[in-house]
C-alpha cells in the first residue's frame, strides 16, 4: 500500500485503485461547474499540513479557491462534518468572525468519497516553523502572540443568545461529555495498550472543574490556525478550520492555546506546530492566559486542568492517525509521519501528566 495515489484525473482512474483517492480532478471540476465557480481545466495543489482534513488549492479561469475535505473513510462517528463546519462558517460571518467566505457545498459522498466544501482562497500567510520577515522584529513577536489572545478573546465575546449561534453546541454538560466521547473514541482507535490514557480520563472526570461561563469555542485554537496579513504589523484576517467548534466552556479554548504553544524551557511534543513561539520576543503561555483574562477576569486556578484535556483529546485523535498511517493511509505523511506518532502520542501524554502536577 506504499503506492498510495491521493489525485487521479478520472471516475475510472479511482476506481481501479484499491485506496480511493483524496481528490478526482473531473469530478471536482463538474462540482464547480454546476456551482458557478469559474471556468475550464482546474490546477491544483495540496496546501497545509494537516494530517487530519485535507486541503487543495485549485485554480481555473475566473476562480481561486480552497477544496476542504475530510480523510479517507472509515471515519469516526461524528468527526470530519465538512458540512456542519461550512455552516458554522456561514453562521459566524455576518456576526463579524473573521472567517473565510464560503462559497459551496457538497454534502453528497458519491462525488469524492466524502462531503466537502469550496471556499475562497485568502492570500495570507501562517505562521509556523518561520517567521514571516514582516513580523520577525520583536515588538512584532509580542504582537503576534498578542493578537492570538486578542482573537480570542474577541471569538469568546460573540453573542450565543443568537439563534444560530446557540444551535453550534450545547453548553450543559460540555466538559464530561468530552472526556466520555474521547474515551469512547479511544476504544474505536487504538491499535496499542497506552494505559496512560485511562489513568488521565479518570483523573480528569475526578477533577473537573466548574464552568465558569459559556461561550462559542473553536476547539482547535492555535496559532497555526491563524491566518496573518503578508504585510504591515501583525493582523489576523482569518481562524481557520472550524471542525471541533461548539458552545461550551471557552478556557478549553485557552487550554488548548497554551497547552500546544511552544515556549522555552518546557517539555516539547509535536502539538506544538507553531515552533517558533519558543524564540525571544514572544509571550509566555502565561503572558497569553493573563492577557486574555484581562477581559473575563476568570479563575485561572484550573487552568492545567483544560491543559490536560487538551494534550489528552490531541493524544487520542492523534493515535487514530497512527492508526490509518499503519493501514497504509498515508495522506501524504510520508514514512516519518509514523515514526512521529509512534513516539509522540506516549510523550503528548506524559506531557499532560506534567500538567495535571501543576493543578492547586
Amino acid at each position: 500500500m506504499d503506492g498510495i495515489v491521493d489525485v487521479v484525473r478520472t471516475q475510472a482512474e479511482a476506481d481501479a485503485l484499491e485506496v480511493p483517492p483524496l481528490l478526482i480532478v473531473d469530478r471536482a471540476e463538474e462540482f464547480l461547474d454546476a456551482s458557478g465557480i469559474g471556468t475550464g481545466p482546474l490546477h491544483w495543489h495540496r496546501i497545509g499540513g494537516g494530517q487530519s482534513n485535507v486541503s487543495f488549492r485549485i485554480k481555473r479561469k475566473g476562480a481561486d479557491v480552497v477544496l476542504r475535505r475530510g480523510p479517507r473513510p472509515p471515519l469516526p462517528p461524528s468527526t470530519h462534518d465538512m458540512v456542519r463546519e461550512a455552516r458554522i462558517q456561514h453562521v459566524l460571518a455576518p456576526l463579524g468572525v473573521p472567517v473565510p467566505k464560503i462559497l459551496a457545498v457538497c454534502a453528497d459522498p458519491n462525488v469524492l468519497g466524502v462531503p466537502f466544501y469550496v471556499m475562497k482562497f485568502l492570500d495570507g500567510v501562517v505562521v509556523a516553523d518561520s517567521i514571516p520577515a514582516h513580523l520577525d522584529a520583536p515588538a512584532q513577536r509580542r504582537a503576534t502572540g498578542e493578537a492570538a489572545a486578542d482573537m480570542l478573546v474577541r471569538l469568546h465575546s460573540v453573542d450565543i443568545s443568537h439563534g444560530a449561534v446557540a444551535d453550534i453546541g450545547r453548553p450543559d454538560g460540555y466538559l464530561q461529555r468530552q472526556v466520555r466521547r474521547f474515551a469512547g473514541l479511544w476504544e474505536l482507535g487504538a491499535t496499542r495498550p497506552l494505559p496512560r490514557v485511562g489513568e488521565l480520563a479518570e483523573w480528569l472526570e475526578a477533577n473537573r472543574p466548574d464552568t465558569q461561563r459559556t461561550a462559542l469555542i473553536h476547539g482547535d485554537y492555535r496559532i497555526g490556525n491563524l491566518m496573518f496579513a503578508k504585510s504591515g504589523p501583525a493582523r489576523i484576517q482569518a481562524v481557520l478550520d472550524w471542525e471541533m467548534a461548539t458552545v461550551g466552556d471557552p478556557l478549553a479554548d485557552l487550554g488548548y492555546l497554551t497547552a500546544t504553544y511552544a515556549q522555552a524551557g518546557s517539555p516539547g511534543t509535536f502539538m506544538e506546530l507553531t515552533s517558533v513561539t519558543a524564540r525571544p520576543g514572544y509571550p509566555t503561555r502565561d503572558e497569553l492566559a493573563l492577557r486574555y483574562n484581562q477581559h473575563f477576569g476568570l479563575d485561572l486556578s484550573a487552568l492545567p486542568w483544560y491543559q490536560v484535556l487538551a494534550l489528552w483529546k490531541a493524544a487520542i485523535f492523534s493515535e487514530a492517525i497512527y492508526t490509518r498511517w499503519l493501514r497504509g493511509e498515508r495522506d501524504g505523511g510520508g514514512q516519518g509521519l509514523g515514526a512521529v506518532l509512534e513516539e509522540g502520542v506516549p510523550r503528548l501524554l506524559d506531557v499532560a501528566r506534567g500538567f495535571a502536577g501543576r493543578m492547586p
